[in-house]
Parts: structure tokens; C-alpha cells; sequence
């Protein structure tokens, strides 16, 4: 969560748009920004329990596949409306899913089924697999830019390891798509240390996680 947030800033600097993917070391759950820890607590055996920087809801992260994209300020996707930019990151990611001949699909319109937990129901624009939702996504626009966290969640019946081809698949229609010409890159030492006081002063701390 801190990589993420430190991305946000880094882009308002630079100007350049980023895009990571990772995974989880461990099960873990992330929630919104704007939910109360307490429901959280109560809604899931799963721990730790990780406060994100951006909104949305429960999100269980056992073995799905994470990425979050860094918008800066200046760049046309920043000035998009929230459902837009939501619409656009599905459009590419459901492009690449499908790809790879997993046959999923944008929702049309939501599928309430109770409120807090993302992968319970789903929202406009999230991505369904056999009318089961696979894919979302939780938005902050601040002044330096917009972040977008999002999570994908293929069944497990799906044997095959599509991880490594999805995140080429994301590069490429990038590339096809939106013309990005992507560099990859690492973090150096000061980035890292500017990750590591962030993760320890906020999102590590009892007053952060539980400030709802």
C-alpha cells in the first residue's frame, strides 16, 4: 500500500504515468479508505488486515493477481470522470483476459447482493466470469494524480497459470491501445527508503488502520 501511494506522488513529480504489478506474501485483506475497521474485523477470519489508500470495499487477497496503475495530474485519463476511468481499466483488462480465451465479460449494469465487499455483487463496469465477478478496482484522485488498486480473481477450477501471460497481455494491448511505450524500471534506494518510513509511520500504524 505504501509502494502504491508513493507511486502517486512520484508521478505528480515526473509527469510519467507507472503501472505495477505484485502479489501477496501471505493472505491478507485490504478494504477502503472510508470503511470502519470494526465491520471489517467482523466480516472475515483473515489477517492481517491492510487499510488502502484508495476506496471500495473488503477485498481477500488469497490468490488473485494485484496491480495498481498511477495516473499524473497532466495526463488526458486524470480528467476523466470516476465511472470513465473505471470503464477504461476494465475495457484493458477484460481485453487482455479475453486474450487469453478467458471468456469474460464488462457488466452492464450492478449485481447488489450487500454492501462493503467488493467480490460480493459487483458494480458497473466490473468484469464477470461465468456470472461470477473476477475483476475490480478502488480509485483516489488527489492533486497529483489518480490512483487506481485493482484485484483479479480467477477461479481456481482454472488450472493453468495465466499470471505472467495476463501481465504481458496488459503490456502489449497497452501498447496497442493507449500508445504507451513502456519502460521498466526498479526502485533505487532513496524510493525505497521513502516506501519503508511510509509503510511504518501510516500504513502500519494502529491509528491508520483503526481510524474508523
Amino acid at each position: 500500500m505504501a509502494t502504491d501511494e508513493y507511486l502517486l506522488t512520484w508521478v505528480g513529480e515526473s509527469g510519467i504515468p507507472a503501472m505495477r504489478f505484485y502479489a501477496w506474501d501471505r493472505e491478507a485483506v485490504s478494504f477502503g479508505y472510508f470503511q470502519a475497521y470494526s465491520d471489517i474485523a467482523s466480516w472475515t477470519p483473515i489477517r492481517p488486515l491492510v487499510r488502502r489508500p484508495t476506496g471500495g470495499g473488503l477485498v481477500s487477497h488469497v490468490e488473485d493477481w494485484t496491480y495498481s496503475v498511477a495516473i499524473p495530474n497532466t495526463h488526458d485519463w486524470y480528467k476523466l470522470k470516476a465511472c470513465e476511468s473505471y470503464c477504461r481499466i476494465h475495457r484493458w483488462l477484460n481485453q487482455a483476459l479475453n486474450q487469453l480465451e478467458i471468456p469474460s465479460t464488462l457488466t452492464e449494469n450492478a449485481i447488489l447482493t450487500g454492501p462493503g465487499q467488493c467480490f460480493m455483487g459487483a458494480e458497473k463496469n466490473d468484469i464477470l466470469l461465468n456470472g461470477f465477478k473476477i475483476a475490480g478496482a478502488a480509485q483516489r484522485r488527489t492533486r497529483d494524480g489518480l490512483l487506481i488498486q485493482g484485484s483479479v480473481q480467477i477461479p481456481k477450477q482454472t488450472t493453468k497459470d495465466y499470471q505472467p501471460a495476463w501481465e504481458t497481455a496488459m503490456q502489449e494491448i497497452g501498447s496497442e491501445s493507449h500508445n504507451i511505450q513502456w519502460i521498466h524500471s526498479v526502485l533505487n534506494d532513496q524510493s525505497k527508503q521513502g516506501i519503508f518510513q511510509l509503510s511504518k509511520k501510516k500504513f502500519e500504524a494502529e491509528t491508520f488502520l483503526k481510524r474508523r
